[in-house]
């Protein structure tokens, strides 16, 4: 694969002397290190540095295929009177390939950091990328607690948005020292998904002027709703007494997947307009359908739902409690008063949440506790020790409306992030690409359609309709991606693209003016694997009309209109 040069048009021609053998060693690298960061000491002890060639990265959603040469540092700081330690690791292009950049990077879960992972990203678009493990080891969860009842706040406030701050800064200063830069500019993005889309948005919200371009994917923000909703599924089956087999659930998403798949335009395996969906699917309609599953060993702990076990073979037909139980997992949490307290996930998403665990002893299927969710209310809300909550005994969607109140307002100023006034950001000439999979089974789609009209109505609230999204669509644009899962393809709707170009997308607008009214996406499996595709600018939704031939983005107020939420289980705005 080539190397950054493969970016045609995107990068500017920069003679470089020095060759990577020759900039990447502990002395240059101590050189370069910073002096000038307020409260910060940097610990020219703990340098590191080596240079790799022919490095490859293949097969990733984030960035494509490409071949580099980096110079791998570490080194540590600490901040003055704490005596902690952060570890900070750069991976910066060798000296011909770097383009003035610097790419800051999240993690994911309850982590600050995805190690490495993330960093071939930015040096294949001759960017310095950088990651921190926030002077906590990177995973707040397992030293949230200093004790029971005792919560670990250097650590919080780290996770929160500092860590990434101070990363990006300190790091920043370096690639300046290290390049010889002067009063070069020096282009500055992050890119991040999940929790790392959270911290994106730390970031947008907390630096305004550091950041030429934040692309925020599948945020978890809103975090007292969203980690608490985790349990929404389990004591829906709880309060209606039915704990479907997983092969049932599947059965019923498959089903709406093959009802739906035709809605947009185009038969092709992929939901484009999960609105359309829920305008004209009954999930009723799946009652009776058969289904089959072979015996299985299943592990679900990628995504934090922390469940394992062995499954039987199965046959069967989706029964009426199954049905219902899927469909109050779609309307999403309402309170014992019908009033919304949070949202739920479009209806092609998979029922992970509610998957159920079998009792060999018994033969039955039985409630699993998700423990994204129960971790997030022993933990970080009844400050006990523990990884899951062992029962949910007497837990109903009133307790749960409770416990999202309770988090979002302990947690509201560092982990909530949804502070909606970016006006400090757009001014600075800041750029914003976010996107979001519309069969996302972890963080609700409709998350981020919900931010993107709370920033909307409190930046622009004399504009009409169209002139606030006008307005917007100069600064920050939202994709939904159709058929994504979460951060990822999707293997149920395989056919579907993936925005794997998005920083390339985002230089090309920070650094050439091209604004993407459509955002380039490939496809990475399916029929049409290494094809192009483009997602539609939010709020038009795509339509594929002429048997499927031409493609449109079109308004369509009455999909718009399943993706407005009222949070009226709460007296305060919920943004």
């Amino acid at each position: 694969m080539r190397r950054a040069a493969m970016m045609a048009g995107l990068t500017a021609t920069t003679a470089h002397a020095a060759s990577l053998a020759d900039v990447c060693t502990t002395a240059n690298v101590k050189a370069a290190l910073p002096s000038s960061v307020y409260g910060l000491t940097m610990i020219p002890s703990s340098v590191t540095a080596s240079p790799v060639y022919n490095a490859s990265t293949s097969g990733q959603v984030f960035f494509p295929d490409a071949t580099y040469d980096y110079c791998g540092v570490t080194f540590n700081y600490t901040h003055n009177g704490r005596g902690d330690t952060v570890k900070l690791q750069y991976w910066l292009p060798a000296p011909e390939s770097f383009e003035n950049r610097f790419l800051a990077t999240g993690g994911m879960a309850y982590m600050i950091t995805g190690g490495s992972s993330y960093l071939p990203g930015g040096v294949m678009y001759g960017a310095v990328a950088g990651t921190t493990d926030g002077g906590f080891g990177g995973e707040l969860d397992t030293v949230f607690l200093l004790a029971n009842g005792t919560i670990n706040y250097e650590a919080l406030y780290s996770m929160g948005y500092l860590g990434i701050g101070e990363m990006t800064t300190v790091g920043k200063e370096f690639t300046k020292n290290f390049y010889s830069m002067g009063d070069k500019k020096l282009y500055t993005y992050y890119q991040g998904c999940s929790e790392g889309g959270r911290e994106g948005w730390s970031q947008v919200q907390r630096y305004p002027g550091v950041y030429d371009g934040v692309i925020p994917g599948a945020p978890a923000i809103r975090y007292g709703q969203q980690q608490a909703n985790h349990l929404y599924s389990n004591v829906v089956e709880k309060t209606l007494g039915y704990y479907p087999p997983p092969c049932e659930l599947e059965k019923i998403l498959n089903a709406t997947i093959d009802a739906c798949d035709s809605l947009d335009g185009l038969v092709d395996g992929v939901v484009a307009r999960t609105d359309l969906c829920q305008l004209h699917f009954n999930i009723n309609s799946t009652i009776g359908l058969p289904y089959h599953c072979a015996a299985s060993t299943s592990s679900s702990i990628g995504l934090g739902f922390g469940k394992r076990g062995t499954d039987p073979a199965i046959n069967g037909t989706v029964s009426a409690e199954g049905a219902a139980v899927a469909a109050e997992i779609l309307k999403g949490l309402h309170d014992s008063k019908g009033r919304r307290a949070y949202i739920s996930y479009q209806p092609t998403a998979s029922f992970s949440d509610a998957e159920t665990s079998y009792n060999s002893e018994t033969g039955e299927y039985e409630l699993s506790i998700a423990s994204t969710g129960g971790e997030w209310v022993a933990k970080f809300l009844e400050l006990r020790d523990a990884d899951n909550l062992s029962t949910l005994d007497n837990v109903t969607y009133d307790t749960l409306r409770d416990w999202m109140e309770l988090g979002w307002q302990r947690y509201e100023d560092v982990m909530q992030t949804t502070w909606p006034d970016l006006t400090e950001f757009e001014k600075a000439g800041g750029k914003i690409i976010s996107f979001h999979g519309e069969s996302d089974q972890s963080i609700p789609t409709g998350s981020s359609v919900h931010f993107y009209n709370s920033v909307r109505s409190v930046m622009y609230p004399d504009m009409s309709y169209n002139a606030s999204v006008a307005a917007m669509g100069d600064w920050y644009r939202l994709f939904l991606v159709p058929g994504a899962s979460h951060c990822s393809t999707n293997d149920a709707q395989a056919n579907g693209p993936f925005p794997q170009t998005n920083l390339a997308v985002m230089i090309n607008w920070v650094e050439n003016g091209v604004v993407p009214h459509t955002l380039n996406a490939t496809h990475l499996a399916g029929e049409w694997e290494g094809q192009n595709a483009q997602l539609c600018s939010w709020p038009l939704r795509p339509l594929w009309t002429e048997n499927g031939t031409k493609f449109n983005c079109v308004y369509d107020q009455a999909s718009l209109d399943t993706w407005d939420y009222t949070f009226d289980a709460y007296k305060v705005p919920l943004y």
